[in-house]
């Protein structure tokens, strides 16, 4: 493994782990939620009196959040070493251990582990373990 330093951003890095930090210390405070996506997002499939605004603007905030970076930052090149249909089952796999795991990373690994929940942090350990078991069969074993 190596660290390409030209793309090494540790600052910048640390400066967006800060601010999602406040922003879901902020999020719990003003409405009593977890900051979860996948929640916030489930909960627009069984939508509840008062709910429907402030769910779809923070939908609606995760979009315009990097469309308004970019009117100001030239976008940065992504390059995806996968082809579509694993693209298709890892997105599947994802969603279904987010039903299993009853949240996803947003929700167990930023909010629930500063809450110091136990539930959250078996989770966001068996969400880490998989990644790395997944990274290394396909990278290592079938490569």
């Amino acid at each position: 493994m190596t660290i390409d330093w030209t793309n090494f951003t540790p600052g910048l890095s640390l400066l967006g782990g800060v601010l999602i930090g406040i922003a879901s210390a902020l999020f719990i405070l003003a409405n009593g939620r977890i900051a979860g996506i996948s929640g916030i997002l489930g909960g627009l499939l069984r939508p509840r009196s008062g709910d429907i605004v402030w769910r779809l603007a923070f939908l609606l905030g995760l979009i315009v959040a990097p469309v308004v970076l970019f009117a100001f930052m030239p976008p940065v090149a992504v390059t995806i070493d996968a082809d579509s249909g694993v693209l298709i089952a890892a997105g599947l796999l994802v969603g279904l251990g987010t039903r299993y795991g009853a949240g996803c990373t947003s929700g167990h690994g930023v909010c629930g582990l500063s809450r110091l929940s136990p539930r959250s942090l078996v989770a966001t350990l068996a969400f880490m373990a998989a990644g790395m078991a997944i990274v290394f069969v396909m990278r290592h074993l079938l490569a």
